[in-house]
């Protein structure tokens, strides 16, 4: 195999490699010896078929296999010989006119991973904020259980309902005197002022007594999820057939074993273990972000436009699809549009974090034990229904780059710790308030899905379909870096197919979890288009401006 550099610009690099048609008939011919002694013909006893016939029925196919295999073979080389850091997948691409017989020519073009600065990790100092779990946080949290489980006890004869009474009623929703569709119920539960309902509700609920008729005017919001009935006028024809007042919520025994527990010492000791969990990620966030930011301060180096380009298109993706869900979708695509090239600095300065974090945890022996790799595969199996879950794990057997989006972000929370162990750590009893605002006023952008690993690059061709970055899996609002693990040169890729256009593969679809949110009253099903109000689309916090 002949190998021509033909680019050295940057983190550029483009080679052609001439495999000769000699060499790929002698991958033909050790096949054909390999496969010959299976292959069964009509008039022949197994394994007694000549090995000219069998090249005559199975050549092109052979030929075919044999050039995807000189060409796989022939990039692994180059990576190894040229001591070569892919920073994604290389691209491959034959060159036209190529015809089975001739020598094939091979163009692969790549860009390679930057030579990472040792990184300045003995003088880091950070501040840790603590928030105590006290009792007067758990005592609140076991109030708002006592209140969810409070019991509701018919009202008195002639009773007026009052805001916090449970008012239950049949109703009929007309505009311009025409029923509505989704606009009729009967026994809905509200209880007054939660504000579940459309505005100007409940508050005309107030009054009622047990066999009142009552019509009731409201206005659906203009971002009302029905859009035929949104900014419209409506009345509701009402009639009471339940007026309740909640009984007192008791904090004891009876609370914890309605719940499925044994007492209230262990409601009391679980709830604060989980107060202290959410207090403790809150801290883990903010120092994080604060020693993220110290590494990014003292480090400046070039990072390949490829991996930044994809970055970029996941940040993208999940603004867009975040777009969609404001109030105003077309201004916040403009906004978003006005605000592109701040994207593009946050994309660069994630990359270059998770150059660095890769750097540092190779430098310093941090893995990702088989151990923890089997456990992290196992917990993303049970988003699988029985039937997918075996195809996920063949999947992820199968698919290197599937199994280092698991791997990755634990990679980088283990690397954090090590840093968090070398750092000089000062601590500062703080407010939850505090902490929190502490925490928005660095808000930056989510982490994507996007895992970067060095060691299983696989070269594609040129005409293979692309794989789109998935979005990401969560709104955790955490700046952190790109997932990117630590490459070594000449690592294995696995095979490549340049000639024939290589079938995407999928995931097996994740079956969707169903949660119920142990806060709402569940809304009848007849109530979709009745009175109640849509939540406020909840604007996600703009990502931080990279210095």
């Amino acid at each position: 195999m002949q190998t021509v550099e033909t680019l050295n610009e940057g983190l550029k690099r483009a080679y052609t490699l001439t495999i000769t048609a000699k060499d790929i008939d002698s991958r033909v011919d050790a096949e054909l010896k390999r496969v010959a002694p299976t292959v069964k013909m009509p008039g022949f006893r197994p394994g007694k078929v000549p090995a000219n016939l069998v090249r005559k029925m199975h050549g092109d196919a052979l030929m075919q296999d044999a050039l995807n295999s000189s060409i796989q073979q022939g990039i692994q080389e180059l990576i190894a010989e040229q001591k070569l850091r892919p920073a994604l997948q290389p691209s491959v691409e034959l060159a036209e006119g190529f015809k089975l017989g001739d020598d094939a020519q091979i163009t692969v073009t790549l860009e390679v991973l930057p030579e990472v600065p040792t990184p300045a990790i003995d003088a880091l100092k950070l501040e840790r904020l603590t928030v105590p779990a006290d009792d007067a946080t758990v005592q609140a949290q076991l109030q708002k259980f006592a209140d969810q489980q409070k019991k509701w006890d018919d009202a008195a004869e002639g009773h007026e309902a009052q805001m916090g009474d449970l008012v239950v009623m049949d109703f009929v929703g007309k505009v311009g005197d025409v029923a509505f569709e989704g606009g009729t119920g009967s026994d809905m539960s509200v209880e007054l002022g939660t504000g579940r309902l459309i505005p100007g509700f409940e508050e005309q609920v107030v009054g009622v007594k047990v066999g009142d008729e009552r019509q009731i005017t409201v206005t659906f919001p203009e971002d009302y999820q029905a859009k035929e009935l949104a900014g419209k006028p409506a009345t509701f024809d009402l009639s009471i057939t339940a007026v309740k007042t909640a009984g007192e919520s008791v904090i004891d025994d009876s609370l914890a074993t309605s719940l499925g527990l044994e007492s209230l010492e262990q409601l009391t000791g679980l709830l604060k273990g989980q107060i202290e969990q959410e207090l403790n990620g809150l801290t883990r966030t903010h120092m994080k972000r604060k020693l993220l930011d110290q590494l990014a301060e003292g480090h400046d180096f070039e990072v390949p436009p490829s991996m930044v380009e994809a970055e970029f298109d996941q940040i993208w993706q999940q603004l867009q699809h975040e777009a969609t869900h404001e109030e105003d979708p077309a201004a916040a695509l403009a906004e978003m549009e006005s605000e592109r090239d701040d994207y593009r600095k946050i994309a660069e300065r994630r990359v270059r974090l998770g150059l660095l974090l890769s750097e540092i945890g190779q430098a310093n022996g941090v893995e990702v034990s088989q151990q923890e790799m089997n456990r992290l595969i196992a917990q993303a199996a049970q988003n699988y229904n029985n039937e997918d879950r075996q195809r996920f794990l063949q999947y992820i057997q199968q698919e290197p780059m599937a199994a280092a989006q698991l791997r990755a972000p634990l990679y980088e929370d283990k690397v954090v710790d090590f840093l968090f162990e070398k750092a000089e750590i000062s601590d500062r009893e703080v407010t939850r308030e505090e902490l929190e605002a502490a925490i928005e006023s660095e808000e930056g952008f989510s982490s994507g899905t996007h895992t970067h690993d060095h060691d299983n690059h696989k070269p594609k061709a040129k005409k293979a379909a692309a794989k789109k970055a998935k979005p990401a899996a969560d709104d955790a609002k955490e700046m952190e870096a790109a997932d990117i693990e630590p490459a070594a040169a000449g690592d294995d890729l696995v095979e490549a197919e340049p000639v024939k256009k290589a079938a995407t593969k999928k995931a097996p679809a994740k079956k969707a979890a169903a949660a119920a949110d142990a806060e709402a009253e569940a809304v009848p099903a007849e109530e979709a288009a009745a009175p109640v109000k849509k939540p406020a689309a909840k604007k996600k916090a703009a990502a931080d401006k990279a210095e």
